[in-house]
């Protein structure tokens, strides 16, 4: 009650805000249009409650000891309304439809590009973007984002695949590494069961070694090409469009490792990996028909 005096008196006193005067009573009505579900409203009494906000919290400090405190606890009030404001823009901003929840969540990047719920929502942003038909964005946006959230596991993911569409290995590779380890460490999200965080980030972590060890592959690093790919079969075998790739290059990096170490049993290895993805059909089936022949005769002339 005390705060609420207090910022009522700054606006009264010196506010040159227009609209509502009394932040609490702006927050409020952002609440009540999300709860009602309206999106353009939540828009605008974002906007506004943020425009009293930042006000309070551009206040210079007073000179006098004895005012500080007031001072400093006005404008901690006004940053923890600032995050009550985008916690309201996120929820409905993830209710949909796709054009909303790109609109909101566009809104939140604006008013403040560091807000945690932005680093919730990036899935669901990236999700709706790709629905409105505007997936070019995405790349531009991750960039961005990663400045803030550098951990963000659907930022790295976008960044990691459209480096690898660009022929940018080294970068890629990056990414991808960076994503694993975020995943390795990060923590159930709010408001998603155990069942929901666990098919994310299975998806997300077979993705990241199945990037890094393709293109660890092409580059001649072989050891952890192995490494990647195998860590990435069991997270992708429901993927006909990741399974092929990935045995294709564990049968090549399985078989080079084994010229290398005159492993018998390992370029055998390569040439098993190099017989299941001969059993996909597409545009690497036929080669790795070849490949699989290749590599058991050499494994059959070593003495």
């Amino acid at each position: 009650m005390h705060l609420l005096v207090l910022s009522l008196a700054f606006l009264m006193s010196g506010g040159t805000v227009n609209g509502p005067q009394d932040l609490d009573k702006s927050l409020q009505s952002l609440k009540d249009a999300g709860t009602n579900g309206d999106a353009a409203q939540v828009k605008a009494l974002a906007g506004q409650t943020y425009e009293i906000a930042k006000e309070i919290i551009a206040t210079p400090a007073p000179a006098s000891a004895a005012e500080k405190k007031d001072w400093s606890d006005q404008v901690e009030y006004a940053k923890s309304i600032e995050v009550q404001a985008d916690y309201v823009i996120y929820t409905r901003a993830i209710q949909g439809p796709a054009a909303v929840t790109v609109d909101l969540f566009s809104t939140l990047e604006q008013l403040n590009p560091a807000s945690k719920y932005l680093d919730l929502g990036y899935n669901s942003y990236f999700y709706a973007l790709r629905e409105t038909g505007a997936t070019a964005k995405i790349p531009v946006l991750a960039e961005h984002a990663l400045a803030h959230f550098p951990a963000n596991d659907a930022v790295l993911l976008v960044l990691a695949d459209n480096a690898m569409s660009r022929k940018q290995s080294d970068r890629a590779i990056a990414y991808a590494d960076r994503l694993v380890a975020a995943l390795g460490k990060k923590a159930k999200p709010e408001g998603e069961t155990e069942s929901e965080w666990e098919h994310t980030k299975s998806t997300e972590l077979g993705h990241g070694y199945w990037v890094a060890g393709l293109l660890r592959c092409e580059k001649g690093q072989y050891y952890q090409a192995n490494e990647n790919l195998r860590a990435a079969l069991p997270l992708i075998k429901e993927s006909e469009a990741m399974m092929p790739p990935a045995l294709f290059y564990l049968g090549l990096a399985n078989y080079q490792l084994g010229k290398q170490t005159m492993n018998r049993a390992q370029i055998r290895e390569g040439a098993k990996f190099s017989e299941q993805a001969a059993a996909y059909k597409g545009p690497l089936q036929d080669q790795a028909r070849h490949n699989s022949l290749v590599m058991k005769q050499e494994a059959d002339s070593m003495r």
